[in-house]
């Protein structure tokens, strides 16, 4: 059998290009071999191996016999991918929601490793002074919304983490901005292990004397779980 990836006219030098020519080949796919690949690619037989071995070692395929297939790590990857699309489909309305509700800036936030990550921000008109972006990120135990992921990660047990996931909340006065106050809730248990967690960011005086928007905080996080497992059941 030959497969063809679309697009490739001629043999790629970037060691990046060749490894998604050949991933292209093997996503579809059983199995296939050396020679397949090669043809499928493009790719000279010698860059082919050299760029295969490469990527058994960062588990980006595996190899049974003398065929080739997909790696665990891209499984993972795409997993991690997906499952970051569907919480983000699933958070979006409450955000808008939030946003519209505090008049704050709003951040959706995931868990990776010992780092908190962005991958939703809302704030109209409001956001465009915050300095934060989607892809930001920032060590998870010493910024809010990192705190809060901790405290929705059930791979977390140290004591201060304990302490939030008991409150269900975290709350800063003028820690990363003077005047401001941040304030997020966990949004709950993902499957896997993984968490999440959303953020309001706005003025101290509104944060620390409107107690509405902790409660506005807990029922949009309360509503994206909500989502998240209607999304899940078979």
């Amino acid at each position: 059998m030959t497969v063809r990836v679309q697009g490739a006219d001629g043999p790629p030098a970037g060691v990046m290009q060749r490894a998604a020519l050949i991933l292209d080949a093997l996503d579809g796919v059983e199995l296939l071999n050396l020679s397949q690949i090669a043809a499928a690619t493009r790719l000279p037989l010698s860059s082919t191996h050299r760029a295969l071995e490469q990527m058994l070692a960062l588990r980006w395929v595996h190899r049974i016999g003398r065929d080739y297939q997909l790696g665990m790590r891209i499984i993972e990857l795409g997993s991690a991918a997906s499952h970051q699309n569907a919480l983000r489909s699933a958070a979006l309305p409450s955000l808008y929601w939030l946003h519209r509700a505090t008049g704050c800036v709003v951040h959706l936030g995931v868990l990776d490793g010992d780092e908190a990550v962005y991958l939703e921000k809302v704030g109209g008109g409001l956001a465009t002074g915050v300095r934060s972006r989607v892809g930001l990120r920032l060590p998870a135990r010493s910024s809010v919304i990192g705190k809060a992921l901790l405290a929705g990660s059930s791979n977390s047990t140290a004591r201060d983490v304990a302490r939030v996931r008991e409150a269900r909340v975290v709350c800063e006065h003028e820690g990363c901005r003077k005047g401001f106050s941040c304030l997020a809730v966990p949004i709950g248990a993902l499957g896997h292990g993984e968490a999440a967690a959303i953020s309001v960011f706005g003025p101290v005086s509104k944060v620390r004397t409107d107690h509405r928007i902790r409660l506005s905080v807990q029922t949009a996080a309360a509503d994206i779980a909500r989502r998240m497992a209607l999304a899940q059941r078979p």
